[in-house]
């Protein structure tokens, strides 16, 4: 090959050497200019231990409002937020201004708010938030989930504002009867049609007050203290024994059809409680020479009790709504029957203590079917073969060989 040729062939290796260590020394640059661009953590070591036991929902930030450490909670709770390959950021503006107040001027905020985890009012946080400085350099904020507490003392509010209306309703009506009675004292007829009134109004009072006992019961937080084996059958028999009179007078005929000898673990008589609200709630809102069926079926692990009636129906805007505590498909007719609007409400919360559930289909004008499913209980009978068994499979000798 001749002289001139390889000194270009040299050349061209040289210059090809020397572009690869120029790209490798520019890449080395860029990658220590980044990692000196990453914060230093602001975080003390005695701290990042105290943080990682916490059971609130913590935000490390550094001065100026970014976010260097984040707890899964705070995630969860809706504090903070992150997209793709973006930092983590504070979701909320208000905390965004409290933390970046504190980060310039120190000291520590209280404030209780409320996040916005979605466009969906149901699945807003209520917080109590705490946010101080940190070390030198830090940020801290602290967070506890009140929601389900604010829950709950919505609910208790409701709850007691509905039974003071409810309970104002036959009071008032018993009080004016009385107060009518005595004035038509001279009038036998009148005394005895008020004395019924007031009868009906007193049973209803009853009724009322038995059903928000039963409710706070089955709400308690022992509501299975003494939970043993549960046959459905008597369960079954018990529900329709208890509304077997109610039917007659509302001239509709009960049938009982279904699997036979399943069991359950549980409270035979918050069982019977529960059936009977539903087979009462279905002669309620059916018509006369109607039939409400109570059927019994196993499926999936679960033992399924459904209670159908060829009644009024429900739209589908109540249907959402029926187990909700005082709510009421027809209020008149719930007046006429004594109903309080608080016996789907008991089936919920024992079936739920159960650890089952309550479903209902319904369109209106044809008829409801209301659904409780409870966890079936399997078999708890020791499993033994006896000599006779063993022997007449042919492997008795083999299995006392196999004891031996």
């Amino acid at each position: 090959m001749p002289l001139s040729v390889l000194l270009l062939l040299a050349g061209a290796i040289g210059l090809v050497i020397g572009c690869a260590a120029t790209i490798a020394l520019h890449r080395s640059d860029r990658r220590a200019a980044s990692s000196a661009a990453v914060p230093q953590s602001v975080v003390p070591e005695a701290a990042a231990e105290v943080l990682a036991i916490l059971s609130q929902a913590y935000v490390v930030l550094d001065p100026s409002g970014d976010v260097l450490r984040a707890s899964p909670l705070a995630y969860s709770y809706g504090i903070v937020r992150a997209q793709g390959n973006e930092y983590p950021r504070l979701a909320n503006q208000e905390l965004m201004e409290l933390a970046g107040d504190v980060g310039r001027n120190g000291g520590y905020r209280d404030k209780r708010m409320t996040i916005h985890r979605t466009s969906s009012e149901a699945s807003d946080a209520v917080l109590d938030v705490r946010i101080g400085v940190l070390g030198g350099r830090g940020v801290l904020l602290l967070a506890d989930d009140l929601s389900r507490a604010v829950r709950v003392e919505e609910t208790r509010r409701d709850f007691v504002a509905n039974v003071s209306h409810e309970l104002k309703t036959p009071v008032g009506a018993i009080t004016l009867l009385a107060e009518t009675m005595e004035d038509a004292a001279e009038d036998p007829d009148a005394v005895r049609r008020f004395a019924e009134r007031m009868q009906t109004e007193s049973r209803r009072l009853s009724h009322l007050v038995q059903e928000i006992i039963e409710l706070s019961r089955v709400q308690g937080a022992s509501a299975l203290p003494d939970a043993e084996p549960v046959e459905i059958d008597d369960v079954v028999a018990e529900a329709v024994a208890l509304n077997r009179n109610f039917a007659l007078g509302s001239g509709v005929e009960l049938s009982v059809g279904g699997a036979q000898g399943l069991r359950v673990f549980g409270s035979e008589p918050m069982l019977t409680t529960a059936l009977s609200n539903l087979v009462s709630n279905a002669i309620s809102y059916s018509d006369p020479e109607t039939r409400v069926g109570i059927s019994v079926r196993r499926e999936d692990g679960f033992v399924e009790l459904a209670v159908k009636d060829e009644g009024i129906g429900i739209s589908k805007e109540n249907l959402e709504r029926v187990f909700e505590r005082f709510f009421r498909v027809d209020r008149a007719r719930s007046r006429s029957t004594g109903g309080s609007g608080l016996g789907l409400a008991i089936v919920k919360h024992i079936a739920t203590d159960h650890g089952g559930e309550v479903s209902a289909w319904s369109l209106a004008g044809q008829g409801s079917t209301f659904t409780l499913r409870i966890p079936e209980m399997g078999r708890t009978d020791a499993i033994t073969v006896t000599g006779d068994d063993a022997s007449a499979s042919g492997e008795g000798d083999e299995t006392a060989r196999g004891r031996g």
